[in-house]
């Protein structure tokens, strides 16, 4: 005849190494960002210091909205390879509208915009540029890895051509044209940079877009299983569509961004940005 042993039943609030090890695994990345804070401390004992704070907060800016728009093209199981070329054509045409003005030689006049509509120009252009990519991809069924890429050569080509190559330098307009104030964007401040506020504006839209919105909700059921979407009745191209608007958008605000803290703009500006807002994600 067996003997049966009783195994002592777990207390409900004891934590075993196994509870430990899948804590640990779950928040490796503040671990590594604790630990990194705490090395660079020991090196430079001014790290920790509220400007030194501030301009890593302006660095982080730009990758995190970069990577807000980001998110939701990949939510959707997509990808795009263009952000940073948009970046600098954002920066391009805001650092036209600013030195050279609209040109109309019919009329013989020069139009210089007044700042806040040249950053909508810039910002319009460019979301549609995004807008463009989307419908590639949604309408003749392209690979979002192609079309994204196609459109990086595109944008940075235009970049490029806007001004031959050559950067826009002190975009600080003129009092008289009316057109002052862009650097505003890039070093002006209400306790912190500007720039900071609008990473935690895009954040907060964001996250309430992405989980409190039918919107939200939709994008989330494309990346899980796009057929079923269909089926149910979600409006799947026009939702792809929309995110690459979003990302678009993001990319324009970028830009202006860079090159209002630069108080210039280059055709090169935001090389590379699409890996460092893909990893952001």
């Amino acid at each position: 005849m067996s003997e049966t042993t009783a195994v002592p039943a777990k207390k409900p609030n004891s934590i075993t190494w196994t509870d430990v090890q899948q804590l640990l695994l779950r928040g490796r990345a503040f671990i590594a960002l604790i630990l990194v804070v705490v090395v660079f401390t020991i090196i430079a004992p001014n790290f920790l210091a509220a400007a030194n704070i501030e301009i890593m907060a302006k660095h982080v800016a730009i990758n995190a909205i970069l990577g807000i728009g980001m998110t939701f093209v990949i939510l959707t199981g997509g990808i795009d390879l263009s952000v940073g070329s948009l970046v600098g054509l954002s920066a391009m045409i805001a650092g036209m509208l600013i030195n050279q003005g609209i040109v109309l030689p019919q009329l013989g006049i020069i139009i210089y915009p007044h700042t806040w509509l040249i950053m909508f120009v810039a910002i319009v252009a460019v979301t549609l540029m995004g807008g463009i990519s989307g419908f590639i991809i949604t309408r003749f069924n392209v690979a979002p890895f192609i079309a994204t890429l196609g459109m990086l050569y595109v944008a940075r080509g235009m970049a490029l051509l806007i001004n031959n190559g050559y950067t826009f330098p002190n975009l600080v307009g003129r009092p008289e044209l009316g057109n002052t104030g862009f650097p505003e964007l890039g070093a002006g401040s209400f306790i912190v940079n500007y720039s900071i506020w609008i990473m935690i504006g895009f954040a907060l839209v964001a996250a309430f877009v992405a989980q409190r919105t039918p919107f939200g909700r939709q994008v989330y059921a494309i990346g899980g299983n796009e057929r079923a979407s269909e089926l149910s009745g979600v409006k799947v191209k026009r939702v792809k569509l929309l995110v690459y608007m979003i990302s678009g958008f993001c990319s324009a605000v970028v830009g202006l961004i860079i090159a209002s803290q630069l108080v210039a703009a280059h055709p090169a500006t935001g090389q590379f940005f699409e890996l460092n807002a893909i990893a952001a994600v």
